[in-house]
């Protein structure tokens, strides 16, 4: 199991940027409980946990030891000095998804079970070479979607103030706020330069919604899963549950839009439609790997298309890889993000919390997709014009005949039923 007492393993290694209740997930500080640290120790217990886990033995051709000496040589008067130094130190390994959350940005991080959050609701990484802030993607009917932002918006500037080599946790702080207060975001897209101004709101998130479609295929089940949150499995095994006795002939899964999130919650949710394979692999430091493999336990096996898009990140691609690699579904849209990394996100003495990469995932073929994505088995492209339409201007459309990408899952899924032998009633 990837959660436990002391630390919870993402798959996704976006930050999302809202404002989330701490939970009973088993992440509390230990420092809240017992004591709080000096200073010089909480610069001392970041370099250790880095020096334990960090998924690169080089330190990406970093002298981590004189790191510790440098670091550990200072005279630290406050917690702001020794975070201060914490940044500049974790920011020699040039890993953006390595990074120190101050207690109030460690709060805003953590997942709620309950799906509730504060925030205009994006997902963002910072691009490793330009420096840049980039959105994932936004989080389905939250204020940052509904304004029109959308995946791969390079964030230029927050409230004015230029993002240029700014780390994620300051722009979650700049970002931030309570409900009701507005927060204005100057994005580029392709060569244009945007405008936002984006209200904070309460957001209540449920990761599926899923439905009946009656389709030239026949009766399909269309299932959109928005995030792999830590309820996404229950609410995943609901919904085939319930397609299952309409009696549906086949399955289209969209992923398109989905940042990611927990890897527990992909392995989960792989299980209920592959019933024998590899599922995704981790590869830390050391070169051990741990294995996921499905149980036996899948919930149907009729045919299911995948839709992806480059919005399609993380946990989406450990998902979409397991299925595609097992031969399990067919993906249809366009390349996924490319995020093939896992972070351990662990409590500090003294209430805040440290994101630290400590593995690699491979699919079951043993492809690493970081930096790479995963291609579909069928491509197709959306004009950016499409793109609006479909996801902000007509969403009426979206998951429709209207909507080139599910039209073509209908496609595919249609030759793959009338192959099986499978029933098209109810057109």
């Amino acid at each position: 199991m990837v959660i436990t007492k002391s630390r919870l393993v993402l798959g996704a290694t976006a930050v999302t940027l809202s404002t989330i209740a701490v939970t009973s997930l088993g992440i509390h500080s230990r420092g809240q409980a017992l004591f709080k640290a000096s200073p010089k120790e909480l610069v001392d217990e970041v370099w250790q946990i880095v020096q334990r886990q960090y998924v690169d033995g080089t330190f990406n051709q970093v002298d981590w030891q004189a790191v510790r000496k440098e670091y550990l040589s200072k005279s630290y008067s406050n917690p702001q000095e020794a975070y201060k130094s914490i940044r500049e130190m974790l920011k020699k390994l040039q890993d953006p998804y390595t990074r120190f959350m101050d207690p109030e940005e460690f709060k805003s991080m953590q997942v709620d079970t309950s799906g509730e959050l504060t925030g205009i609701g994006i997902t963002l990484s910072q691009d490793e070479k330009t420096k840049q802030l980039v959105v994932i993607a936004p989080i389905e009917d939250t204020p940052a979607f509904k304004a029109g932002v959308l995946a791969k918006d390079i964030i230029l500037k927050i409230n004015g103030k230029n993002t240029k080599g700014m780390d994620t946790n300051q722009a979650v702080s700049m970002i931030r706020g309570e409900a009701g207060t507005q927060v204005s975001l100057t994005i580029q897209r392709d060569k244009q330069i945007k405008e936002f101004d984006i209200k904070r709101a309460r957001i209540e998130i449920h990761p599926v919604k899923f439905s009946q479609k009656k389709t030239p295929a026949g009766n399909l089940g269309y299932i959109r899963l928005n995030q792999f949150s830590a309820n996404a499995g229950k609410e995943m095994q609901t919904a085939i549950k319930n397609l299952e006795t309409k009696q549906v002939a086949g399955y289209i899964l969209d992923l398109r839009g989905n940042p990611g999130g927990l890897l527990f919650s992909s392995v989960d949710i792989a299980r209920m439609w592959i019933d024998k394979g590899k599922i995704v692999s981790t590869v830390e430091r050391q070169g051990e790997a741990e294995k996921e493999e499905a149980n036996g336990r899948a919930l149907t096996n009729k045919p299911l298309v995948v839709l992806v898009d480059k919005g399609s990140a993380s946990a989406s691609e450990i998902l979409s890889g397991a299925l595609q690699d097992n031969k399990r579904a067919t993906l249809v849209g366009t390349q996924t993000f490319g995020k093939g990394l896992v972070q351990s996100v662990r409590p500090l003495e003294d209430g805040s919390g440290l994101a630290v990469t400590i593995a690699h995932y491979y699919t079951p073929n043993g492809t690493d997709i970081n930096h790479k994505g995963i291609a579909p088995d069928v491509k197709v492209d959306l004009t950016k014009a499409q793109m609006e339409d479909l996801w902000l201007h007509q969403r009426d459309k979206l998951a429709t005949l209207a909507d080139p990408q599910f039209a073509k899952a209908v496609e595919v899924i249609g030759k793959q039923i009338a192959a099986k032998g499978t029933p098209t009633a109810e057109k």
